[in-house]
């Protein structure tokens, strides 16, 4: 099969690989429908590798190349005998975290922190810029009929989005400031909106970007060319947010959500630093304010996101830009979203030539729960 893979710093080709296989009772086989091109991603094109393993992971033994692509929606075309959360034929999500279950963290509840946290498309096996993929039963939530094979692949984002605001312990009626409106920010914005936010204040240099936060119709969207302490004064009567996402990742950003939170407001730093940050640490104790980090999302909130997806309060599709091709990956995909002056927010990936609307009254067809034995195929492969 055709494969995004991930070599080096600005080394991203489309090579052939073996189609993957399951080899465990409680794994999947599973058609890649799309996949989104994420902002780890990104930092792994313009800077990695950073989270891509260069020696042999310690969980999953994966190493450089790797197949690149962690956002993914998909269907079930294999299970093994110890399947229980999906069947052969269900539309999927897929949690693309990999996690141990024994270390503190896991047995904590806080599997986001995994001592030896991997992930499908970062440092595993396979990825969701191919066609196939192979993941563990946990790592799946089937998709409901309302929702689409692209509300599907965003599910993930949504989840990080949603996470950092509720390590910020977001309520309804506060206002919330969202620093940078990429596709984290933009969906955090939502998100924000979502849960009865006041007022959701953006701020975003891009004016490409700006007029694609503006679309989201949740609030003013603020241009950092601007006097950004007076306009936020102006929007709160003086008193600053309660709540800030900060998604851009950088040190202005940071700054800016200090200076314009309110005494005992909270800050969540959710836009990732590829260089430490300078941060104003007296301001920070003076207003009494509480930093909280975000590390991806909570493993077992799939089915909360895509119950709000499916109710319509959490409208993520409007983050959507474009799908392309998986040969067009680097050009429309990753070029195009590392480009400062660039318009594209979040782009999905077709990897392959797609799995019918309909599937085969074969495919349909569901085995008793528990699934079908390991290694049996309800319908055979699309080409790819």
């Amino acid at each position: 099969m055709r494969a995004a893979r991930f070599h080096t710093a600005h080394d991203i080709r489309i090579e052939d690989v073996p189609e993957p296989a399951i080899s465990a009772p409680d794994e999947l086989l599973l058609e890649v429908a799309l996949c989104g091109i994420c902002g780890t991603d990104l930092h792994e094109y313009t800077a990695g590798p950073i989270v891509t393993p260069v020696d042999p992971h310690p969980l999953t033994g994966a190493t450089l190349p790797q197949i690149l692509g962690h956002e993914f929606s998909a269907r079930v075309r294999e299970v093994g005998p110890a399947v229980r959360g999906a069947r052969v034929g269900d539309r999927v999500s897929v949690m693309p975290a990999i996690v141990c279950g024994h270390c503190w963290a896991c047995r904590h509840g806080k599997a986001n922190l995994c001592s030896n946290f991997a992930a499908t498309g970062l440092s595993a096996a396979t990825g969701g810029l191919a066609p196939w993929a192979v993941v563990k039963d946990y790592q799946v939530a089937v998709l409901p009929a309302e929702l689409t094979d692209e509300d599907g692949a965003l599910v993930e984002p949504a989840a990080v989005a949603g996470y950092g605001l509720e390590r910020a312990r977001v309520e309804g009626g506060d206002t919330v400031l969202v620093t940078g409106a990429g596709p984290v920010g933009a969906l955090s914005a939502l998100y924000a909106d979502a849960v009865g936010a006041g007022l959701v204040i953006i701020v975003e240099p891009n004016p490409r970007r700006a007029a694609r936060a503006r679309a989201l119709d949740v609030g003013p969207v603020l241009d950092p060319s601007e006097d950004l302490d007076e306009a936020i004064a102006e929007l709160t009567a003086g008193v600053g947010v309660d709540v800030v996402a900060e998604c851009s990742g950088t040190s202005a950003g940071l700054g800016l959500a200090v200076r314009t939170t309110r005494p005992a407001g909270r800050i969540v730093q959710t836009g990732l630093h590829t260089r430490p940050a300078t941060l104003d640490a007296m301001l920070l104790a003076q207003k009494d304010l509480d930093l909280y980090g975000s590390w991806c999302f909570r493993t077992t909130d799939w089915p909360r996101i895509i119950r709000m997806i499916a109710r319509g309060s959490y409208p993520v599709r409007k983050v959507l830009t474009s799908v392309v091709a998986l040969d067009d990956v680097v050009t429309q995909g990753f070029d195009a979203l590392v480009d400062p002056a660039g318009d594209q927010l979040k782009v999905l990936v077709r990897p392959g030539d797609g799995a019918p609307e309909r599937l085969s009254e074969a495919a349909s067809a569901r085995p008793p729960a528990g699934g079908a034995p390991a290694g049996t195929a309800v319908e055979e492969r699309t080409s790819v």
